[in-house]
């Protein structure tokens, strides 16, 4: 194995050792550093983000099956490569790299992390950690919704008449951005204090959520949506469908379990709603760190912590609260 200097026998890492609790049963611990499979690189973190599904599995999202405790969560991080395995082929020592952890096994709230090169991927010189951090989950959920509605990033794609639900969230932002490159009219909600930053990333249109043209999903122009992107863990079918055109369509990126019936409910019909599971890989994160480095899309950051207040980011994520995106800083 390739290593990186002197590597340490232990690291500081954050668990938790059972389901609930939030930030308060978050605990410092001092671990080994990971042992390398062949096909892994050891990252020493420079940054790791926290999504809202890191403080669901938490709550018990997969309770009772999963995590297995002690757990260190979040999923996305990134920092430099410090070794590789014998079998890793693409990336080496020294490497500035993002990566998009398994969710159930997490790891990502430690000084080092032992992560699949199948799953990491080269950032650019100029994407700082904390930028690179913030995108694989949020940033490939909304990639993938605006993929199912047939988005086209190469400015051929025709104009569609969309709605992005919770557009200051960290899913939201990424979507409303996306939606704009591929030639969308966009319309968004949020709330009140977030209206001038959505409309600043390049939302046409945007509404507060609590008027009630915002509760209706009403635009100035009175039109129907083409597509409406939810990206909240909320929000009803029978809401979203007297606001579709049509042939219109919802995608739901946080499925819950009326949505999920109503997904197959319409399937064969005009008006249809639809959910993401994530699936991208890569390729794809690839293409979004490009689309940073051009200056093309950008991060929203909600707030930085060090990583000795790792447990007021848990709290601020937790809150469901964030604008933007929450970074824990190594």
């Amino acid at each position: 194995m390739e290593t990186a200097g002197i590597k340490p026998p232990t690291m500081r890492a954050i668990q938790y050792r059972g389901y609930g609790g939030g930030s308060a049963a978050l605990k410092y611990v001092e671990i080994p550093v990971p042992s390398l499979k062949k096909d892994e690189v050891l990252i020493k973190v420079e940054a790791a983000s926290i999504n809202p599904a890191d403080c669901r599995i938490q709550k018990g999202l997969l309770r009772p099956f999963l995590p297995k405790f002690p757990f260190i969560p979040v999923t996305d991080v990134a920092g430099e490569i410090a070794e590789v395995g014998t079998e890793v082929r693409e990336l080496k020592v020294g490497d500035k790299v993002v990566s998009k952890l398994i969710f159930w096994k997490a790891d990502g709230l430690a000084e080092y992390v032992a992560a699949s090169e199948s799953v990491t991927v080269i950032r650019p010189a100029c994407v700082s950690a904390a930028d690179a951090a913030g995108l694989p989950m949020a940033g490939l959920t909304a990639l993938q919704a605006l993929k199912a509605i047939g988005t086209k990033f190469d400015g051929t794609g025709s104009a569609s008449n969309i709605l992005i639900t919770a557009a200051s969230g960290g899913i939201g932002s990424y979507a409303v951005q996306l939606a704009k490159l591929g030639n969308h009219n966009v319309t968004a909600t949020c709330g009140a204090r977030n209206l001038e930053l959505v409309e600043s990333i390049g939302a046409d249109e945007v509404l507060d959520y609590k008027t009630p043209e915002g509760a209706a999903l009403k635009n100035t122009s009175g039109k129907k949506y083409d597509y409406i992107v939810n990206t909240t863990n909320g929000g009803k079918w029978s809401a979203f469908k007297p606001s579709l055109s049509s042939h219109g369509r919802v995608v739901h990126v946080s499925s819950n379990f009326g949505n999920f019936v109503a997904s197959i409910l319409t399937l064969f019909s005009k008006n249809k709603l639809s959910t993401v599971n994530l699936s991208l890989g890569m390729e794809d994160l690839s293409f979004l760190l490009e689309l940073v480095k051009e200056g093309k899309l950008k991060m929203v950051l909600d707030s930085q912590h060090p990583f000795e207040k790792a447990a007021d980011a848990w709290e601020k994520s937790l809150s469901g609260h964030a604008t933007g995106k929450v970074i824990v800083e190594m």
